[in-house]
Formats: structure tokens, sequence, C-alpha cells
């Protein structure tokens, strides 16, 4: 797998870099680890656990300053990470945290969203039916603030024409879609093969950026995710959500977390682009990017709709911020639309973050999800932590 793009962020030397490395015997656990220089360094003795770290008030002083083994090049760890092999692995930086995921915050996705629900699930009537959504709607939804008088005024007009769609009410409507991406420990990391179910037949990836989130609600970093869909499935019915959305496989973050410091912060999120790149064995390409200043609803704002009074998360919380990515490149025919196919190397970049590259397969036939929260609490009492 060779990533199309840098897998580390630009201004690698000012960053401030947190993840989870896998290590064989004698530890034969995950590790948390920081990035300085260029260089890993283990710091579990410290950090037991990244949602312990993130939620220290010290952080970012624990982050550049603890006591730690050195792991080696941070560069040469990724790439034995992308070989395989019984060495150290790059895991997703996330560990304690549930994986929440905001959805239709941009308005492409809405379009495309609306369109899987009038398809129901099928591909070939998607062209069609887009051209005929982008009349109907005759206005630049990316324009619209959701909740707005302007946004009431089009839901109304949309009402009055039998065209109102549950994709709407949250795409411009007062409420965002937050839901459960992927439960602790469940996300793939950098390397990793990512999975679609077997009879899954309209599929995509969804190239975020993803926030990390401490128990009192604070962003403390951000990392960059791909939340698969299979816009097929999802497009039947909304309630079979979780089984589109939540397999093995189905939710990669990484490669690492980037701490929020002087230099790195919400502003630099809200002012980012991210990248796609999917490079199938058929010869198929596509790339793209979306810019971060046409989402449509502030992040913070998504952050405080997930958590508050109504709702706590006292390991913290990692919240995708949702894709203007629904590819719709033909792959099989004309009028098939895009999706994936068995061996596709998929690529999200931001210049700042680095790169997430994972490769597609069957969610059946990946390696299956085994250590979770009781595992990794017996390996860390094993190593007296």
């Amino acid at each position: 797998m060779n990533p199309q793009h840098d897998t580390l962020p630009s201004d690698l030397s000012q960053a401030l870099l947190v993840g989870r490395v896998w290590r064989p015997a004698p530890v034969n656990g995950p590790s948390v680890v920081v990035v300085r220089e260029g260089e890993v360094f283990d710091i579990t003795a410290t950090a037991p656990t990244v949602s312990d770290l993130l939620d220290r008030a010290d952080r970012v002083a624990v982050a550049r300053s603890a006591d730690g083994e050195s792991l080696g090049d941070v560069r040469a760890l990724m790439a034995a990470t992308l070989q395989g092999g019984e060495g150290p692995q790059l895991l997703a930086p996330c560990d304690l945290q549930p994986v929440k995921a905001a959805g239709v915050t941009f308005a492409i996705s809405l379009l495309e969203r609306m369109i899987e629900e009038e398809a129901g699930g099928d591909a070939s009537r998607a062209d069609e039916i887009r051209v005929r959504m982008q009349a109907l709607i005759g206005s630049d939804l990316s324009r619209l603030r959701p909740g707005s008088a302007q946004a009431l005024k089009l839901k109304a007009e949309l009402l009055e024409r039998g065209q109102w769609s549950q994709y709407l009410e949250v795409g411009i409507g007062p409420d965002a879609e937050i839901f459960s991406k992927a439960p602790p420990m469940a996300s793939v990391g950098f390397g990793a093969q990512i999975g679609v179910l077997p009879e899954s037949e309209w599929n995509n990836p969804e190239p975020e950026i993803v926030l990390a989130v401490d128990s009192r609600g604070e962003v403390v970093g951000a990392t960059l995710g791909n939340d698969v869909n299979l816009r097929d499935i999802e497009g039947r019915s909304a309630l079979l959500l979780t089984k589109a959305k939540d397999n093995n496989g189905s939710c990669a973050i990484g490669p690492f977390i980037r701490l929020f410091d002087g230099d790195f912060d919400m502003d630099s999120v809200r002012q980012g682009d991210v990248s796609l790149r999917i490079d199938g064995d058929d010869g198929f390409a596509l790339s793209g990017v979306s810019h971060m200043r046409e989402i449509s609803r502030d992040p913070l704002d998504l952050v405080r709709q997930a958590c508050g009074a109504h709702h706590q998360y006292p390991d913290g919380f990692m919240l995708f911020l949702g894709t203007m990515f629904s590819p719709s490149q033909d792959r099989k025919g004309p009028g098939t639309g895009f999706t994936h196919k068995l061996g596709d190397r998929v690529v999200i970049a931001s210049e700042r973050i680095g790169a997430l590259v994972n490769e597609v397969q069957l969610s059946t036939e990946i390696v299956p999800w085994t250590f979770g929260v009781r595992a990794l609490y017996a390996n860390l009492a094993g190593r007296g932590l």
C-alpha cells in the first residue's frame, strides 16, 4: 500500500501528536505514545490510556515532556505498519472513548442522502433523482444556516410540495444528526483493513475530521477518520443506520491525534481542507478535496449537541464532523455510481494532521475485533499499570 500523500503533518516539528501502538512480546498490548521531533515515545507509565491523557489539564505539558521509552523514528513505524509483520504497529489513537458522528453537515451530502432515501438503496436510479432533486430544491443549500428563518421558509415550501425528507430535517433544521458510530476500542487505525458487508453493492468512504473531546466537553485535539458507509443499506431504511455504519472495520481513525496547543487549535480545524484519494486494483482512481469552511454547522455547535447537561461522556468521546464526499463517479458502468471494490486503497489527508491510509476488504474476512475494554484493563494490570 503506497500512500499518495505525506502521512505526517507538514509542520511536524511543531506538531504535538498522540497515538497508540500495539507492542509485541513482552508487552503484548497497546501503548500510549507521543511524537516529538519525529521520534516516538511510549509514555504509558504516565498515561495508561489516551482517555487518561486527554482528560488531564496538563496534557500538553505531559505530551511534551513525560519520560518515555523511545520506539524510534515515526516514519519507520508508519512504514512498518503499512507493511504488516510482527513488530510494533500503529492503532487507532483513541481507546476508551465512544465514537460519535455528525451526519448531513455539508450541502452535497444532504443532497446525496435524499437521493439514497428516494432510490431505496438502488444505485441505478441515483442520476435521474439527482437531477430532479437539484431542480426541485432550486437553492444553494450551502448558504443556508440550519434553523434560520430562511431554512424554515424552505422547509415550509417543501412540505407544501410533499417533498420533505428526514435528511432535510437534520440538514437545515435546528437539530443536528448525532449518531453512535462505534463503541470504545472498536476503531481501526492507520494501515489497517477497513470492512464493508458482503451484501452491500453500493458503498463509499466518508473522509472527515474527527474531534477528540474530553470528559468536560472540551475539544482537545483533532485527527482524521473514515466513516465507511453502506449507501444501499441506509437507503432502504434509516432504521438500518447501525447496520450500515457499525461493522467490523467500518470506523477508521488516525494516524495520530494532534493536540490543541498555541500553534494548532479549533480555528485550524475550521480552516482545514480534507482530501480523498481512492486507487483500485482495476486501475480506477478518484480524488477530491473538501473544505471545512463549507460546513453548515460550526464544529463547537456539534459538540454542544452531542454532550452537555443532556448527555455526559466520563471517558471523553470522538466526534466525526461529517463529510461533503458522496462519490458519484461511475465504477461498474453508466449510471451505476461509485462503489468500493475489494483492494481499494483509500487515503484521507489534511496538511496539518497527516494522512489516514487503509485498504478495503470484507468485514467478514478481515481480522475480527477481539481486544476490548476488559482485555485492555487486564493487559495494563499485568504490566503493573
